[in-house]
């Protein structure tokens, strides 16, 4: 064998470690791959609430409507002419 198959020969190796085991090799890309996928899937239910948080917060600011229904079901106000009624499922009822 001559000094230059051996050189290539070395060199293969080389490649074939770094590509297998070292810094950045296949192994270490499909982890990241996988960490980005579940990243970008935590950031797509992130991105869901924030629109569902900003539609309230636009319906909050342009009328009286959200303010109300948020006194009702949250806080339980009613108003003084209104008569409350509490319908029960039968799971709620002992």
């Amino acid at each position: 064998m001559n000094t230059l198959s051996l050189i290539h020969l070395v060199v293969f190796a080389l490649l074939v470690y770094r590509i297998g085991f070292g810094h950045n090799s296949l192994p270490e890309y499909f982890r990241l791959q996988e960490k980005v996928m579940i990243q970008q899937q935590i950031n797509d239910k992130l991105e869901q609430r924030n629109h569902i948080l900003r539609r309230e917060v636009q319906d909050l600011q342009e009328g009286t409507d959200a303010i109300e229904e948020h006194a009702r079901y949250d806080l339980g106000f009613i108003k003084s002419n209104e008569t409350f009624y509490r319908v029960l499922h039968k799971s709620e009822i002992q």
